[in-house]
């Protein structure tokens, strides 16, 4: 396992911090001011960003993809983290769950998405289902040749951007040890599918510009064509596609601390107190010296669940270990910074506020702490059969 990065991957890395230091930083303040990023300003960036060759870079390279693996797309949203999710998002890539598309779906939604044409949305929680996926309530019931869809999802992010809906809903019930458990199925719907609606979701304090959308279906029907993967194997492809976006929250959790740590220690190094710099103060000295403690040990839990991944050694208690860590001290690093700068930190004249309510939300989507702790005492216990 060696992380000294090719000659090609520092050219991503620099490619992309360039990108998003000139096309994206400037605009953090008015997606602030404005609580959504405005349309023109969302196609310049996309158009932008394609040019750039940043654009799906996680993609195959034979559907138009950029081809990168897991490890590089990595390095690309550890540089994206430094800026404002609504900005970055509008380049950061499709969803990697459109690998599972076959034939017809490759030409219908894999292409166009990659394309910059179409845009995705990811649909799997529910008011009463959250991280307990199999207990949703949103089902598809099969009518000859079509599905049926009824019921509600929540917390849909970026669907306002979207042009159809990755759909999670319940096709089956089966026994388990622990009581009747939800089969799931993957379906891909078109937002101008009759029964198909999207209304104003939650406003949330993280993200701003970056909204969550509530769909609901109501006697919603389509095709079986519509049917992404295995009808009855949703579970199994979330499981298999999810794991890289909660690689991308870590990483994006390493990139944000980064420039938090970065304003910090130049503040510290700058602002004089007492006759001296800030910095020679243990209080300040020793909060800066735990925060790069922690967000290098963050990245390096980081990149390695990426290496692994990239090298076919997928182990989702690594990259659960790099979520929960990374989010965790991403929080731990911006509170420490606006304590450094003291009153100033919560103006918003600095980003560090921004930062401090924008990462709040990365224990809870893609898998809360909680579920990441299940996941890695999971793998712990299961040679002793638990």
């Amino acid at each position: 396992m060696q992380f000294a990065l090719t000659e090609e991957q520092e050219a991503i890395v620099a490619t992309t911090r360039m990108f998003v230091e000139r096309e994206l930083i400037p605009h953090e303040e008015q997606v602030e001011k404005l609580g959504q990023v405005p349309k023109e300003l969302e196609e310049e960036i996309k158009k932008k960003s394609i040019a750039a060759g940043i654009y799906a870079c996680n993609m195959p390279t034979e559907y138009g993809g950029g081809g990168l693996d897991s490890f590089d797309t990595t390095l690309v949203d550890r540089e994206f983290g430094a800026t404002s999710y609504a900005l970055h998002y509008i380049v950061a890539r499709p969803s990697n769950i459109l690998r599972a598309c076959t034939e017809s779906q490759i030409q219908e939604y894999l292409i166009p998405t990659i394309a910059g044409d179409r845009v995705d949305c990811l649909a799997m929680s529910e008011p009463d289902a959250g991280s307990d996926m199999r207990g949703m309530k949103c089902s598809a019931v099969r009518d000859g040749d079509d599905w049926v869809i009824n019921g509600t999802k929540h917390f849909i992010s970026h669907a306002d951007m979207a042009d159809y809906v990755i759909l999670f809903a319940a096709t089956a019930e089966e026994q388990t040890s622990k009581g009747p458990k939800k089969k799931i199925t993957g379906f891909l719907v078109d937002f101008d599918t009759p029964g198909c609606e999207r209304v104003a979701g939650y406003k949330c304090v993280s993200n701003s510009g970056y909204h969550n959308l509530i769909i609901n279906f109501d006697n919603c029907r389509v095709p079986n064509s519509k049917v992404l993967g295995e009808v009855h194997g949703g579970f199994d492809v979330a499981n298999t596609w999810l794991g890289a976006t909660r690689l991308q929250v870590a990483a994006v959790c390493v990139g944000r601390a980064r420039r938090a740590l970065g304003l910090a220690t130049e503040w510290a190094a700058t602002r004089e107190q007492f006759g001296q710099q800030i910095g020679k103060f243990q209080g300040v000295s020793f909060k800066l010296a735990d925060m790069k403690t922690q967000l290098d040990a963050a990245e390096l839990l980081t990149l390695r669940a990426a290496w692994n991944d990239a090298h076919g050694k997928f182990d989702d208690s690594e990259i659960a270990m790099a979520k929960v860590f990374a989010s965790e001290m991403c929080q731990f690093v911006t509170d420490e910074a606006i304590q450094i700068f003291g009153g100033m930190g919560l103006m918003d004249e600095l980003p560090l506020e921004r930062m401090w309510r924008d990462t709040r939300v990365d224990r809870i989507w893609d898998g809360t702490s909680e579920i990441q702790r299940h996941i890695i005492s999971r793998g712990l216990l299961r040679e002793f059969g638990g």
